[in-house]
């Protein structure tokens, strides 16, 4: 388990249903489920589309707390400020659990890049994002 998920976690991972699966400290890769809770559908029955940016955000984020926090140590843990996010919808994302993975691609000193997926039960592609960011230092860290 990623020391990171050992401690409080974010209120809004709280509030998307979060629960850590697993972190791949050599490929940079965080994987997490989500169970969307009911008030995240949209009319079609769906995830609301505003809500999966927030779980491909809240992903990417998770990725790079892990990877610096393995590589650095706590006390490095860096956030991403996020420049820009690019995100592409392939199906609706239905209203059970879904798996999400997110990627720190690079990790440079002033910008890192991301990327994130969510998968249905079937391992099923249901939308994916990219993400360049400034890294920032946690809230409250010394600089």
């Amino acid at each position: 388990m990623a020391k990171i998920y050992e401690r409080r976690r974010s209120p809004s991972s709280e509030l998307m249903g979060s629960n850590f699966v697993s972190f791949d400290a050599e490929k940079g890769e965080l994987t997490c489920r989500y169970t969307p809770p009911p008030s995240f559908a949209s009319p079609r029955g769906a995830v609301q589309g505003g809500l999966i940016a927030g779980f491909l955000d809240e992903i990417m984020g998770g990725a790079l707390l892990a990877v610096t926090e393995a590589r650095f140590g706590a006390a490095e843990q860096r956030l991403p400020l996020n420049l820009d996010m690019n995100l592409t919808y392939l199906r609706m994302v239905p209203m059970e659990t879904i798996t999400a993975k997110g990627r720190v691609v690079k990790l440079g000193k002033r910008v890192v890049f991301l990327e994130g997926e969510l998968l249905d039960k079937d391992g099923n592609l249901l939308a994916r994002a990219t993400s360049s960011a400034i890294p920032t230092p946690m809230p409250g860290a010394e600089e």
